[in-house]
């Protein structure tokens, strides 16, 4: 993967990630994804610990930072093989990290929970990335109650954690309609515009745009019929540095509507 290894500079900052998870199989399969996700990871310098901002960890009215010592793996889906649900990714949380990260986000009333583990939307990904579970993990989450942009505002407010060596990684989909979902077609068009255009708007660092892409009416919510997904691509965006190079990997869209492109901000 040139354009990535080449972008992984010496740096005292971490790099930040939004990654497109999709199907959790991807976990388990041998697929252009998975590849794409174990070749990142052996790619980035190694963090001190990892902040993910799953969209499977959504609260209203709350943001939560999750600070068990032990976080247990979540298997929050339903109608997979058993082999899926077999995995187990034991890696340590952070607590005394995380328990700084709700202070970084006092003025968002953030507060610290440990009745969360790692979802799917962090342990699928990380398994791949960082198989051998050696790196601290903790999660934020997705408070529903806020307006789109506002997460984006939230998430300015962790970017000192990539110089203390966190590694963040939002994890998500930049399209994603399980309704619409198909296997074997080709992508529909929505998809493929909705993803471009988010696309284009990133390389161009107008990540406002981004932020704002409710504006874009029924192209968003064909895209997104819920935001959930769509809201961690704000977080590996807001704690974006002026020194930052941007690059793409995993370009493509997958089951017709769900868009796997992923993101590297180093």
């Amino acid at each position: 993967m040139p354009a990535i290894s080449s972008q992984l500079r010496p740096s005292s900052r971490m790099p930040a990630l939004f990654v497109g998870h999709g199907n959790p199989m991807h976990a388990i399969v041998d697929s252009e994804f998975s590849r794409g996700w174990a070749e990142i990871g052996e790619a980035l310098p190694p963090p001190a610990a990892i902040l993910c901002v799953s969209a499977h960890w959504m609260t209203r009215g709350t943001t939560l930072v999750q600070v068990s010592a032990k976080p247990e793996t979540i298997h929050d889906f339903g109608g997979f093989p058993q082999k899926l649900f077999d995995q187990q990714y034991p890696a340590p949380g952070a607590p005394a990290l995380a328990a700084e990260t709700a202070e970084l986000l006092a003025k968002h009333h953030a507060t610290t929970s440990d009745e969360w583990g790692l979802d799917h939307g962090a342990w699928a990904v990380l398994i791949r990335m960082f198989p051998k579970a050696d790196v601290p993990v903790y999660q934020l989450s997705l408070d529903l109650s806020r307006p789109v942009r506002a997460h984006y505002e939230l998430a300015r407010d962790l970017k000192a954690l990539r110089e203390r060596g966190v590694l963040i990684v939002g994890s998500g989909n930049i399209v994603h309609n399980l309704p619409a979902m198909r296997r074997g077609g080709a992508p529909y068009d929505w998809a493929v515009e909705f993803d471009a255009m988010m696309a284009e708007a990133i390389a161009g660092r107008r990540f406002g745009a981004v932020a704002e892409a409710e504006g874009m009416g029924n192209l968003m919510q064909t895209a997104h019929p819920t935001v959930e997904h769509f809201l961690p691509l704000l977080y590996t965006l807001g704690v974006a540095d002026e020194a930052d190079e941007i690059s793409f990997f995993n370009e493509g869209i997958d089951l017709g509507s769900v868009s796997m492109r992923s993101c590297l901000l180093a």
